[in-house]
């Protein structure tokens, strides 16, 4: 799938498919949220507000209010690519969320996951 067609799924899909994904391996939604919430700096009622409108998920990341500055210790393969070595912007912000829900998944601790 090109990076184009990824920029342009609609958010709340996406959203969805992560919390399936954490729900499946016994992890809740909120602790999804929480990570959504450490990376991007979105407050739990922007978040949600996002999911009732249409926002292409490119968007939900160009418009991240504050990126964790964090974000950047999180390191690891993804779909079989490092993401520390991605070198498009938007495309490594969106691997950064991938792997801290693969993370979430897996059965890791919060206070690991969320790099402090």
């Amino acid at each position: 799938m090109s990076s184009d067609k990824v920029y342009q799924m609609d958010f709340a899909k996406v959203y969805n498919l992560l919390v399936d994904k954490a729900r499946r391996k016994g992890r809740t939604r909120q602790e999804v949220d929480e990570i959504f919430r450490w990376l991007t700096g979105y407050s739990q009622e922007a978040l949600e507000e996002m999911l009732t409108k249409p926002t292409a998920y490119g968007d939900f990341f160009k418009n991240a209010p504050q990126p964790n500055e964090n974000r950047k210790l999180i390191k690891g393969v993804v779909c079989g690519i490092r993401v520390e070595n991605i070198e498009e912007p938007l495309m490594r912000e969106i691997r950064y969320l991938d792997k801290l829900v693969d993370e979430l998944a897996k059965g890791k601790a919060m206070d690991k996951i969320l790099r402090h």
